[in-house]
């Protein structure tokens, strides 16, 4: 049975009405508090869909301070932002017979047939955002998907840009169908922009790993087209907004005056850092990642000794340029709870 997380939420006097942001006061950790011991000596292998992305990187570093802690050694393969990238990484993977496999980033379907090996080998796999269906049981052979509730993200970001705009707002929304849990996001937002009275001005499908490029003349172009009705950009990922800034800003176009940004995951160091500074993105809707790297290690050394799997669901936070200065010197949204406290007590009982 899923057990489902609700971060506790402030509202801050100081901000906009609607303007929510984390609680930095410490809370209660409502995860698992049971659970095997952690099993010795084990070695895994996660396998990143890209690590230029700020959530994969951030889940992998908890992974990596969470297999420190248990006992475990980790290697890190980075799929390099292709599918035929991802595939050769899961081979690699499965050559190196580890105990373990993280999938990070990316979804199963796309590579349906890798991962039917890593399964008939016996090896088992957890992920991170693999597919719409998280917690335990997730296809593909997934012991466990580790995620926050993607259409709760998505309807976040929405209702924000509602908020902010209202009813006359002109939004534009980019994703990438490499990944349906992206076309889900994306379609999401839509769906939740519309229900409301606003208007999406276009639904734009380009890949994240080709940002880089895209992303700028992109801009121009969508400028071109819609001038001042373009009134918010949404995004399904932080990694859009990289690129963006730079091609309004040399269109005369301060952030201010802008369409204001809001990306629907995951609270990346470089996304905080434009809210911060006001640069170009306004909010994002983080995900606990560092949080979400330990349950992928706890849900692991449940799979490896044959347990149920904890069904443990994080939540997400509409974090805001308030919320990031309160932040202080932090560069990700980690909740000021006990949660490595908690893992470090049910695997060193």
């Amino acid at each position: 049975m899923q057990k489902r997380s609700f971060l506790k939420l402030i509202l801050a006097s100081t901000m906009l009405a609607g303007a929510w942001l984390p609680a930095m006061a410490a809370g209660e950790w409502d995860g698992p508090t049971s659970g095997p011991a952690g099993a010795p000596g084990k070695s895994i292998v996660v396998v990143a869909a890209d690590m230029k992305n700020g959530g994969i990187l951030g889940v992998s570093n908890g992974v990596e301070e969470a297999a420190s802690q248990i006992g475990w050694s980790m290697r890190l393969l980075d799929g390099a932002g292709s599918i035929q990238g991802r595939t050769a990484a899961i081979g690699q993977a499965l050559a190196l017979q580890p105990d373990g496999i993280v999938i990070n980033g990316f979804d199963a379907v796309e590579q349906q047939a890798a991962l039917e090996e890593v399964v008939a080998a016996g090896i088992p796999i957890v992920a991170w955002h693999s597919g719409p269906k998280i917690g335990c049981d997730a296809p593909g052979g997934i012991f466990a998907n580790v995620s926050t509730d993607a259409m709760t993200v998505s309807e976040v970001a929405a209702n924000w840009a509602i908020e902010d705009g209202g009813k006359d707002i002109g939004a534009i929304i980019f994703t990438d169908s490499t990944y349906q849990i992206a076309i889900d996001k994306a379609d999401r937002i839509k769906e939740t922009i519309e229900a409301a009275g606003g208007t999406v001005l276009e639904y734009v499908d380009t890949p994240i790993a080709d940002t880089s490029s895209r992303m700028g003349p992109l801009t121009t172009s969508l400028l071109q087209k819609y001038g001042d009705s373009w009134t918010h950009a949404l995004a399904i990922n932080d990694l859009y907004f990289d690129f963006m800034g730079p091609a309004l800003a040399s269109a005369g176009i301060s952030s201010e005056a802008g369409p204001q940004a809001g990306s629907a995951g995951d609270g990346s160091e470089a996304a905080f850092f434009r809210i911060k500074t006001g640069a170009y993105q306004t909010i994002t809707v983080a995900e606990p990642l560092n949080l979400q790297g330990w349950q992928l290690v706890d849900e692991l050394n449940r799979a490896i000794q044959g347990e149920e799997c904890s069904g443990y669901i994080t939540s997400p936070a509409l974090v805001t340029q308030d919320g990031v200065e309160r932040m202080g010197d932090s560069t990700a949204f980690d909740p000021d709870i006990p949660y490595r406290e908690a893992y470090s007590a049910i695997w060193n009982k």
